[in-house]
């Protein structure tokens, strides 16, 4: 990050924003659904953790997405 860099993030914030600029800008993941969504800490073990990936690894999945998988088939 270079001096003039910041002076130009300091010149934009001094000018000003357009807010319905930035709410187009479309920053942030997209929603799955019409509710706001949660996020949970979940504490796992390394082993626990190793499993996860290798899992959704062979799904071609993410992370997430495998523990959304799991969680749905467990409360259905």
């Amino acid at each position: 990050m270079s001096d003039e860099q910041i002076q130009k993030w300091a010149d934009e914030a001094e000018r000003g924003y357009d807010v319905d600029q930035l709410k187009r800008r479309g920053r942030g993941r997209p929603g799955r659904g019409a509710e706001p969504m949660q996020v949970v800490a979940v504490r796992l073990t390394s082993e626990e953790l190793e499993a996860l990936d290798a899992a959704a690894a062979k799904s071609h999945m993410t992370r997430s997405e495998a523990i959304r998988f799991a969680l749905t088939h467990f409360a259905a």
